[in-house]
């Protein structure tokens, strides 16, 4: 493995870019204000799971194609963006019960954000040029384990770390909505901001650069 001064660099590093606000807290968030914190959890592990598939391309290589085939990667974060531009729109278009309680669909919800989150986590080629990019910093070529090893392992911790992240940001969105889950009104609110965050998102990761 690498040396102790690089893994103390490495840890620090992931550290400041896991709790620096980003599309996968704010995802989590959004699933959290919208269904609730159990599917803001639920989110979370989806994210995370979605996240291996990022690190094991990254350790096989695979990521150097979003390099080498510029449209391949543009082609992956639009499909992306439009999937989280439709679930945000789904959200505004969900129909509360006649008690002002969240939709009908909110028993099911906890498994369709961790199925969602799991789509929009594989379909974000900038995780998977984070891992090709950030990693190898990281990576020596003289360890006694070979590099697609210690891509694995360090991948592995990134992710761990990123979705502690997550799941901080969605135990803070639980703690503020709390109170307002009595209030349809305040509910429907809350339906609605998760659904503007999620178009929000979708935007941005359509109109931002490579």
């Amino acid at each position: 493995m690498p040396s102790t001064e690089l893994l103390v660099a490495f840890f620090v590093t992931t550290a400041i870019f896991a709790y620096i606000p980003g599309p996968a807290m704010l995802y989590a968030a959004a699933q959290t204000i919208a269904r609730g914190r159990w599917s803001g959890l639920t989110a979370a592990l989806g994210i995370h799971l979605g996240g291996y598939v990022h690190v094991l391309a990254a350790a096989t290589g695979l990521s150097v194609l979003f390099h080498a085939v510029p449209p391949l990667y543009l082609a992956v974060k639009l499909v992306g963006a439009l999937y989280l531009i439709w679930l945000g729109v789904s959200l505004f278009r969900a129909k509360t019960q006649g008690d002002g309680t969240l939709p009908v669909i909110e028993r099911k919800s906890a498994r369709r954000a961790f199925f969602e989150s799991i789509t929009v986590e594989v379909l974000n080629p900038k995780t998977a040029i984070f891992f090709m990019a950030f990693l190898p910093q990281f990576i020596d070529a003289s360890a006694t384990f070979p590099v697609w090893l210690q891509f694995v392992v360090l991948g592995t911790i990134v992710n761990l770390m990123f979705s502690s992240s997550d799941i901080v940001c969605v135990l803070l969105a639980g703690t503020m909505i709390v109170r307002l889950r009595r209030s349809g009104r305040a509910q429907r609110l809350m339906q609605r901001a998760g659904g503007a965050v999620l178009v929000g998102l979708g935007v941005h990761v359509a109109l931002q650069k490579s």
